[in-house]
C-alpha cells in the first residue's frame, strides 16, 4: 500500500520556515507527505500562505490569532481572516482557543476572541482548530454554549485521558504531535491507545516540537512518519492503516477536495 501522509498542522509561512519553504516541501514529498495544513497567525503568514497555495495546491491555509497574541494582534488580524473566509480561501478557522499556562493575553480577551471565531466559523461553515492548555473546563463550557454540534479538532493535544474523553464526547477530533514520541509522554500514548483511530489526526506543528529522533532541531513535515510510527505501535496497528485512517479523517474534516 502506498503511504500518503497528511500533516494537519504546520506553520510553513512563519518566519523560521519561510526562507527555505521550497526545500522543506521537497523533503516532505520525499517522505510521502502529500497534504499539509498551513496555520497562519498574522497578516504576513496568511499573505504568504495564499501565495504558497497558488504555487503548491496541496498546501492549504487556515487562519486566526492564537490565544497568546489576541491582546496585541487580535483586532488587527480579525478582518483579514474574515475576508479570506468569505472568499473561500481558508479550509478552517484556527488556531484559536484558550491558553491559561503562558497567559500572554488576558483571559477575558482570549474568551472574547474565541467567541468571535466561533461565530465566524459558523457563519462560513468552516471547522475550528483549537489550541487549549490548562483551560479545558472553560473551552468546553464556551463551546457547549456557543458552538455545540459544530466540527473541531484539538491540535497538539497534551491533555490527560479525561480531557480527551471530553473532546471525543463532543464529536471532535484529537491531533497528536511529536510530543507523543517523547520518552516521558506515556500519558499521551495512553490517550493514543484509547482514542478511536477514526478520531485521530497527526501533525508536526512545525517548526516546533520535533519528534524524539530529531529533538533539538527545527521541526518540519518530513518528520511526520515518526509520529505515525509511535501511534501505530501504541495502538498495535499496522503503520499503513494509521496513515490511511488519519489522512481519511483529515479529508473528511477539511474537505480538501472541495477547496479551490
Amino acid at each position: 500500500m502506498k503511504l500518503s501522509y497528511t500533516d494537519t498542522h504546520a506553520h510553513l509561512t512563519s518566519e523560521p520556515m519561510l526562507d527555505d519553504v521550497k526545500e522543506v516541501l521537497e523533503r516532505a514529498q520525499a517522505n510521502w507527505v502529500e497534504k499539509i495544513v498551513n496555520i497562519c497567525t498574522d497578516e504576513k503568514s496568511l499573505s504568504e500562505g495564499l501565495c504558497l497555495h497558488r504555487r503548491c495546491p496541496w498546501v492549504y491555509n487556515t487562519a486566526a490569532t492564537t490565544p497568546h497574541d489576541v491582546d496585541c494582534e487580535g483586532e488587527y488580524f480579525f478582518p483579514f481572516v474574515e475576508q479570506c473566509a468569505m472568499q473561500r480561501n481558508l479550509i478552517a478557522i484556527g488556531e484559536t482557543g484558550l491558553d491559561y499556562h503562558h497567559m500572554h493575553s488576558k483571559k477575558e480577551t482570549q474568551r472574547a476572541f474565541l467567541s468571535r471565531y466561533f461565530a465566524l466559523a459558523v457563519k462560513y461553515q468552516l471547522p475550528l482548530i483549537f489550541h487549549c492548555r490548562e483551560a479545558f473546563s472553560d473551552l468546553f463550557a464556551m463551546a457547549d454554549e456557543e458552538y455545540r454540534g459544530h466540527p473541531a479538532v484539538l491540535h497538539c493535544f497534551t491533555g490527560d485521558l479525561e480531557e480527551a474523553k471530553g473532546v471525543l464526547e463532543r464529536g471532535w477530533y484529537l491531533s497528536l504531535s511529536g510530543i507523543v514520541t517523547f520518552k516521558k509522554s506515556e500519558t499521551l500514548r495512553e490517550v493514543a491507545r484509547f482514542a478511536p483511530i477514526e478520531r485521530l489526526f497527526i501533525e508536526t506543528d512545525a517548526p516546533y516540537l520535533a519528534p524524539q529522533k530529531h529533538r533539538g532541531k527545527r521541526n518540519e513535515p518530513s518528520f511526520l512518519p515518526e509520529i505515525a510510527e509511535v501511534i501505530a505501535e501504541a495502538k498495535k496497528m499496522a503503520l499503513a492503516d494509521v496513515v490511511k485512517a488519519t489522512s481519511d479523517n483529515a479529508e473528511q474534516f477539511f474537505a480538501f477536495s472541495k477547496q479551490r
